[in-house]
């Protein structure tokens, strides 16, 4: 796989977790894990079409995403490829990147937070952003508050992303041609500014955000990766607000 790539899949998986348990298969590979708190959750799907090679016999190993990410940023370009090879046996991969050969020891999958199921939710309302405008967003709550709400108001059409400090507070109201893309339904939730500043890092320039919201429920982001070879979707659970 491309290092540019490669860097993607891992920054996406360690936004919300340091280590991971990875599923082989013919088609490609999925990784999905949930924070040790319950509030952050990521499902990559990583098509065998975003490597130049893929070939396995399926299976599963647990991988340390901060060692796997300093062996794959030995590479000096986003297009250098890198080479991993699989010892089920001694339990390492061997990783190729240039010149250069390194063994990672892998972690018993056994001994990694067992995977979460993927919650079956209803969420009313969706919309399709830049993700330079969510960013964005995220950017000017951080500098007033620790949370922020965002909101989708259905009769009006847009979206609006709040928040309210001590002394400022910030809005950002997105409508017609500022979206992507939506459907219209009543959400309004608040979130945690600590998760979505690490959520948004890993989302490239120029990508399309969708998220999905609820009254009080979970949101779910989805975006690619890849040249779309790779799908993403991030899920952060509210704060919820006492009368």
């Amino acid at each position: 796989m491309e290092a540019g790539y490669m860097q993607e899949v891992i920054d996406t998986a360690h936004a919300v977790v340091d280590e991971c348990r990875v599923h082989l298969d013919t088609d490609g590979l999925v990784i999905r894990a949930v924070d040790p708190a319950n509030v952050a959750m990521v499902n990559e799907q990583v098509s065998a079409d975003a490597f130049e090679a893929y070939e396995t016999d399926c299976g599963e190993i647990g991988i340390n995403l901060e060692r796997l990410d300093e062996v794959v940023g030995i590479a000096d370009n986003d297009d250098d490829l890198v080479q991993f090879d699989l010892d089920p046996k001694t339990r390492k991969l061997d990783v190729q990147v240039n010149a250069v050969e390194y063994t990672l020891a892998l972690i018993d999958p056994a001994a990694i937070r067992a995977e979460p199921d993927i919650p079956d939710l209803d969420l009313p309302a969706a919309v399709s952003v830049d993700e330079a405008e969510f960013k964005r967003a995220i950017r000017a709550a951080d500098m007033v508050a620790d949370h922020i709400t965002l909101q989708v108001d259905e009769h009006e059409e847009c979206f609006i992303a709040n928040a309210e400090g001590d002394t400022d507070d910030v809005d950002l109201k997105l409508a017609g041609d500022d979206l992507e893309d939506a459907d219209w339904g009543s959400a309004y939730s608040l979130f945690s500014l600590d998760y979505l500043k690490d959520l948004r890092k890993p989302i490239p320039t120029d990508t399309v955000v969708r998220m999905r919201l609820g009254e009080e429920f979970p949101a779910k982001l989805t975006f690619e990766l890849a040249d779309g070879a790779v799908d993403v979707e991030f899920m952060l659970a509210p704060r919820i607000q006492s009368d």
